[in-house]
């Protein structure tokens, strides 16, 4: 089992060049809903957070991932039965190939975008967002720390419950009645934690001055050097580019009122690039070392 890593590719770059990654990698994940697309951006979330987390911690989240994948995939053919193609029926509604696609996809792009503010979380910390924004939008900079960490904190608590509540269970196998119970139970518990959380942070930086200077200092200084804005230059024409083919891509397909048919295109490789870009330079990294 890989343990969590403490080092990427991308720390080798400001700050800045980080933020402006992540948040394309989101716009662009969360807009271009199409199919090839949408699987792009899941694997290559996945594939990141086992590297970045190790293949224990990223199993352990498909637990609950898939089950939200096939949850709404199933649920979206019945809220809206739209399509021509009929597979079955159930009762007088009908559910369409094409529903059920779109729910898919629609399940596959939440299970992404969490999985990508995850990652995010990891490669920029506290110190950097409030190095990054401290002093142009201190009350921003700290609502995206705080949010950058709210998803993995949640996961971990949710965790660490449902662990107490599976070893204070009854030996029998638990009815589905019970089931549901420790589900609302273990929300509960969860939402109540966190509140109480939230509280005892506010009456800490109260109590620390928060607000009460103009100017805040950072953990660290760090300059934008000549490389980061090679970086930053190279990264804009990349996301240009991506955003450009998946605009064409997302164009030309469609899930209603039949669904297209899904052909190879060599614009989805830069769009495979950007979305994997992070584990590309940390393969061109460990390259340049082991030659050393």
């Amino acid at each position: 089992m890989a343990s969590e890593r403490s080092h990427t590719a991308l720390d080798a770059y400001h700050p800045a060049v980080q933020f402006a990654y992540f948040a394309a990698v989101l716009v662009l994940g969360m807009a271009a809903f199409h199919p090839v697309l949408v699987a792009l951006t899941l694997a290559a979330g996945f594939a990141y957070s086992v590297y970045l987390r190790g293949w224990h911690a990223a199993a352990l989240g498909l637990r609950w991932q898939l089950p939200l994948v096939l949850v709404v995939a199933a649920v979206n053919p019945l809220f809206s039965a739209m399509g021509s193609t009929e597979l079955f029926r159930i009762g007088l509604r009908a559910v369409y190939l094409e529903s059920l696609a779109y729910g898919l996809c629609m399940g596959m792009l939440l299970v992404s975008v969490v999985l990508w503010f995850s990652n995010a979380s990891h490669v920029l910390t506290s110190d950097k967002v409030m190095g990054l924004f401290g002093n142009v939008a201190p009350v921003i900079a700290l609502m995206l720390s705080m949010a950058a960490r709210l998803v993995p904190r949640f996961v971990r608590r949710g965790n660490l419950i449902s662990g107490v509540q599976d070893a204070c269970a009854p030996v029998r196998p638990r009815t589905p009645r019970e089931q549901a119970a420790a589900r609302v139970r273990l929300a509960s518990v969860l939402m109540g934690w966190s509140m109480e959380d939230s509280l005892e942070t506010a009456d800490a930086m109260r109590a620390r001055g928060w607000g009460s200077s103009r100017r805040r200092t950072v953990y660290r200084r760090v300059r934008f050097r000549m490389r980061d804005g090679v970086a930053a230059g190279a990264l804009g024409a990349l996301v240009a580019a991506a955003a450009f083919l998946a605009w064409v891509a997302c164009s030309q397909f469609a899930f209603y009122p039949r669904l297209s048919v899904l052909v190879a295109w060599w614009g989805y490789a830069v769009y495979a690039i950007l979305m994997f870009l992070p584990l590309l330079l940390q393969a061109a990294e460990e390259v340049r070392w082991r030659r050393r």
